[in-house]
């Protein structure tokens, strides 16, 4: 769902910051800060991750030097592949909300419903078996934070090294969740049947996708257990005027995570 018509004062918002880490003050953005809280509120409760951006309540999503190529929010001329947000961990959220607060060159947002997979019937079977290894993305990695939390990156690399094998389709056989990240996915070797059965996932996702251009002033609100998201590559400038989204993690359920988390700062804990 998206929400759109709000007025964004660009004099007052500044430049595109080059990095997520720049800020030093209060945020230029307060006001579509502000108000993507209240918004995300209505869904439930934000929270974020201490291994993601120094644990920050609300993310800066923005073109990045160095991270061009990479399966990151910060990527901007590789394809970011569609995923499931924070696939790999089982308090991930169950709502993500989106505020754009510039999109000058149209970079798309790409989009694909979970009730629009058309898979056969014995493929569809192998993936609601728990079959599937979900790594975490390189979001959560200590390489990618500058204030490493004592534990936490231990954990991630711990789901990393000994990741539990969990089923990609969930819930009502009719109409399924879905959780999938297929850049950080494997099956094991000799499980030809549980290859077949994601290839074919990918494939029938990759036909439904569609584009979402967000504008200036538009919020953006997804499912996380029936959507999935991704972006189309583009040329960032690296001048003050590049594409700059917030994004807020939000859960239904806050009481599910209390042994992994201080305050609403999810430490990954498994």
């Amino acid at each position: 769902m998206c929400v759109s018509g709000y007025r964004v004062d660009q004099t007052r918002l500044g430049s595109t910051p080059s990095h997520w880490r720049n800020r030093t003050g209060p945020s230029p953005a307060h006001r579509e800060e502000l108000l993507l809280m209240l918004y995300s509120s209505l869904l439930g409760d934000p929270f974020c991750w201490a291994t993601q951006q120094d644990g920050r309540m609300i993310h800066d999503i923005v073109p990045i030097q160095g991270h061009e190529h990479e399966q990151l929010g910060s990527s901007s001329e590789a394809l970011l592949t569609w995923h499931t947000e924070d696939a790999f961990h089982p308090l991930r959220g169950d709502f993500l909300s989106f505020a754009c607060l510039r999109n000058p060159y149209g970079a798309a947002t790409t989009v694909g419903y979970a009730d629009e997979l058309r898979l056969p019937d014995d493929l569809r079977e192998v993936l609601f078996q728990e079959r599937f290894v979900i790594c975490p993305d390189e979001s959560h990695l200590g390489k990618n934070n500058s204030r490493p939390t004592a534990g936490a990156f231990d954990t991630i690399e711990r789901m990393q090294t000994d990741p539990d094998r969990v089923a990609v389709l969930f819930g009502d056989p009719e109409q399924p969740y879905l959780r999938a990240d297929p850049y950080f996915m494997r099956v094991d070797d000799e499980d030809d049947e549980a290859r077949l059965a994601l290839d074919a996932l990918v494939k029938a996702m990759d036909e439904v996708m569609f584009d979402v251009v967000l504008e200036s002033g538009d919020f953006c609100f997804l499912d996380n257990f029936r959507v999935v998201h991704g972006r189309k590559p583009f040329k960032a400038r690296h001048d003050g005027t590049d594409r700059w989204l917030k994004r807020i993690n939000v859960t239904g359920d806050l009481r599910k995570s209390r042994a992994a988390r201080d305050a609403r700062a999810v430490r990954a804990s498994r």
